[in-house]
């Protein structure tokens, strides 16, 4: 089952983490310096928090987490066959995880991923292994 990822710069992380946890009735399932998600079962939803103390309350990015990187893999195939643009399939340690992702950006700059979660690690920087360099998280 696929589920729908929201990601979202939160001013406050330890408020958010409060608020979220609470709204959807789900602990965090993972927090870091500057970061938490959620794995939320009702409604099905990956929540990310990004801190950003002097940007809060914006939209970071969407995404859709998917169980395989064979349905990563599926839907890059798909998008690119609708003639999207995608930055392809690699693997990459973002947000402290490992994962087998596809991004694309839709109008109006807004950034969306397609990934499978392949093992935790302790990298935020995002560090695309084809050729790695570290940049900004997500995207």
């Amino acid at each position: 089952m696929s589920r729908l990822q929201l990601a979202i710069d939160v001013s406050d992380l330890d408020e958010a983490i409060d608020f979220y946890t609470r709204l959807f009735a789900t602990e965090p399932a993972k927090v870091r310096p500057g970061y938490a998600n959620f794995a939320i079962d009702d409604p099905p939803l990956k929540l990310i928090l990004f801190e950003d103390t002097d940007g809060g309350g914006t939209l970071n990015h969407l995404g859709v987490e998917t169980e395989t990187a064979a349905e990563v893999v599926a839907a890059e195939a798909r998008l690119s066959g609708a003639g999207l643009e995608t930055t392809g399939v690699g693997d990459a340690l973002c947000c402290y995880a490992d994962k087998t992702e596809t991004w694309i950006h839709a109008p109006d700059d807004i950034r969306w991923e397609w990934y499978v979660k392949t093992g935790d690690n302790e990298q935020f920087d995002n560090v695309d292994l084809e050729t790695p360099a570290a940049t900004p998280c997500c995207g």
